[in-house]
């Protein structure tokens, strides 16, 4: 065991030697290049003006030339009013602001227009289509409708009472007591022209079709629930709680009418 801890001292001392030997070696080497180096930087010339030489004593050493760097020329893409150097920009300022303006306020206005444009196309988008706008009115040929007799229409998918009343009906229905009604309305509010009467074929109690010309009160009888409506479109028995409801329309010439 002696023997080997011995082998193993002076293998361990040769190893030492060596790498201590390297190092020096090294370090003399780097010496000596630094040294000539720095002999060599201080022979250069230096008669340029814009040579800049940056020499530092140490490992590493940087060497900076800007002499060979060229400043790349722009004129081409430059205005003539800035073009000259020299110059100052309190010269030309007016023509630059009105450059500068003036395609400003044309990206303004192309791009309002771009947003008006959308915004059109968006609202377009959600109209009515065509085959719904010609549902949403209806022309009635009042002539088609003979005294005394109702007829019914379809109007925006919902059954339409035209109803041409005599005389008798009119005077009849003007003089009911408003004060005894459940949704108290004039004959003369629910009409624009005495002799017609158009109201919405729909029961107010539970939306049912009511019969036109039956009931107690001879104008309109719901028999699902038994409610009746006089000749103004008025409930005056029975479960409904409001009158016939009485659409938008009118009469652009004489015996036409116009709904919705």
């Amino acid at each position: 065991m002696a023997s080997i801890a011995k082998i193993a001292s002076v293998s361990a001392r040769r190893q030492a030697a060596k790498f201590q030997g390297s190092f020096l070696c090294n370090l003399t080497l780097d010496c000596s290049f630094s040294s000539i180096a720095a002999i060599s930087i201080m022979k250069m010339p230096t008669n340029n003006k814009h040579q800049a030489v940056h020499v530092q004593n140490s490992k590493n050493h940087e060497r900076m030339l800007h002499s060979d760097m060229e400043v790349p020329d722009f004129s081409y893409y430059r205005r003539n009013s800035t073009k000259d150097s020299s110059a100052k920009s309190q010269d030309n300022n007016d023509s630059r602001m009105g450059f500068t303006y003036l395609w400003s306020g044309a990206l303004a206005v192309t791009g309002a227009y771009a947003a008006t444009s959308t915004v059109n196309q968006f609202l377009g988008s959600l109209s009515a289509s065509a085959d719904v706008l010609a549902m949403a009115k209806i022309e009635i040929n009042l002539s088609d409708v003979p005294e005394g007799k109702s007829m019914v229409f379809k109007w925006r998918g919902k059954p339409l009472f035209v109803r041409h009343r005599t005389a008798d009906e009119i005077a009849r229905e003007q003089a009911v007591d408003v004060a005894t009604l459940r949704d108290p309305q004039t004959d003369q509010e629910r009409v624009q022209k005495p002799e017609f009467l158009v109201v919405l074929g729909v029961c107010t109690h539970l939306g049912c079709v009511p019969i036109a010309n039956a009931g107690d009160f001879g104008g309109y009888y719901c028999p699902c629930h038994g409610s009746h409506y006089d000749a103004s479109g008025r409930t005056r028995k029975g479960p409904a709680p409001l009158n016939l409801e009485v659409p938008f329309y009118e009469f652009p010439e004489e015996n036409l009418m116009i709904v919705g």
